[in-house]
């Protein structure tokens, strides 16, 4: 099991995502990013309550998290931007299929 998480959008500014990074999540327990990048633990707390789910074939559309674009998981990390003066980043989730 492989899911692909990318950043389509940043509210405000995020200090460690640029929209476009993209990570995997590979087994359900590995992390890796192509180049070696941080990946943020506000992101990774917002994911866990999904990638099981959509690694055991749960469509996002019944968690009710695909919106447009069918097949794919839509969520954003924790830092409410309106207060911190901080950045929400907004990520797309797809699973790859080896």
């Amino acid at each position: 099991m492989k899911l692909e998480v990318k950043v389509i959008e940043i509210k405000g500014s995020c200090p460690v995502h640029d929209v476009g990074d993209k990570f995997d999540l590979i087994e359900g327990y590995r992390l890796q990013h192509p180049e070696g990048k941080p990946i943020c633990m506000h992101a990774l707390a917002s994911l866990m309550p999904f990638y099981n789910a959509l690694a055991k074939g749960v469509k996002p559309e019944k968690m009710g998290l695909a919106g447009k674009e069918s097949g794919k998981l839509h969520f954003q990390c924790m830092d409410p931007v309106q207060y911190t003066d901080g950045g929400t980043a907004i990520f797309q989730v797809k699973k790859i299929l080896d």
